[in-house]
């Protein structure tokens, strides 16, 4: 079985709190930016297209894993794009997007991908249990 405790001993994990503040970061950015606002709209939609893979992940035969990889790596990629046009959009609004920073580029290291992964998970989370 899976545990937060062994989530936090994989390489580049974010913790519970580090992910707050990331999102806290990011939300006083964005603040009431209408541009901005629809981007994280966007990104929100496609943190739940890619939060849904994740889910059904392990749950998957090897031959399932086989056939949705593309499909997934491809969300996956979406789900970055967003995180970097939102990132845009703020740094033209004169902000640091010191948030994003903190997630990982992945020309510094490609596994930062993971990070980018369960901080949008994390996002879904919010955003699923304000959804009551």
């Amino acid at each position: 079985m899976n545990t937060y405790d062994e989530y936090l001993k994989t390489e580049l994990s974010l913790s519970f709190d580090e992910m707050i503040q990331i999102h806290n970061d990011m939300l006083a950015e964005i603040n009431s930016d209408e541009i901005a606002l629809e981007l994280y709209d966007d990104l929100l939609a496609q943190a739940t297209k890619y939060a849904d893979y994740r889910a059904n992940w392990s749950l998957c035969s090897h031959d399932q894993k086989m056939e949705m990889d593309a499909s997934r790596s491809k969300c996956h990629d979406a789900l970055i794009d967003c995180f970097n046009i939102l990132e845009r959009r703020v740094k033209t609004q004169g902000k640091n997007a010191a948030w994003r920073t903190t997630l990982g580029s992945l020309a510094e290291n490609p596994r930062y991908r993971m990070r980018i992964g369960d901080f949008a998970c994390f996002l879904v989370f919010i955003n699923s249990i304000h959804s009551r």
